[in-house]
């Protein structure tokens, strides 16, 4: 039981984008809003209320969602290592884009070169990698969304 209140708390922790991402019930996704809305003694009392309607769900695929939302998943682990090999060719190699072409017909390629470009001059100059982390970023939104040109384009904002 304290493990699902536990789980619970972490639900009620999320965001409205996060927790619209996993397949919940509609009554504990109700309970669990309210309990974001609360504070002190009824944010308490309503915890536990989220913690008793845990316990008539499967816990499982919520773990995993959790677990994919955080990062702690073994796919999204992968992905994000794939992700900064995909990085490190694009920075030793410019045609590495013809790749992300490829893979992802709606990509920027001019604010692709553009962040290369500022992050082979950062590392050159020794300076912070901004634009290194930004690339990671823009190819990042690129994955979640290969289609959407626009997403990408948000992602440095």
């Amino acid at each position: 039981m304290e493990a699902l209140q536990a789980m619970g708390e972490e639900l009620v922790g999320l965001g409205k984008e996060s927790l619209a991402k996993i397949d919940l019930p509609e009554k504990l996704r109700e309970a669990i809003r309210d309990a974001q809305r609360f504070k002190m003694e009824a944010r308490r009392r309503q915890l536990q209320y989220v913690g008793r309607l845990m316990r008539d769900v499967d816990p499982a695929p919520i773990r995993a969602a959790l677990d994919e939302i955080k990062g702690l998943s073994a796919t999204a682990i992968a992905r994000q290592h794939a992700l900064e090999r995909l990085r490190t060719r694009l920075m030793e190699d410019e045609a590495t884009l013809t790749d992300i072409a490829r893979d992802f017909p709606g990509a920027d390629f001019q604010q692709l070169r553009q962040l290369r470009r500022n992050a082979l001059k950062e590392q050159a100059q020794g300076k912070p990698p901004r634009a290194y982390r930004e690339l990671f970023r823009v190819l990042r939104a690129l994955q979640e969304d290969p289609h959407d040109p626009d997403d990408a384009g948000t992602a440095d904002e």
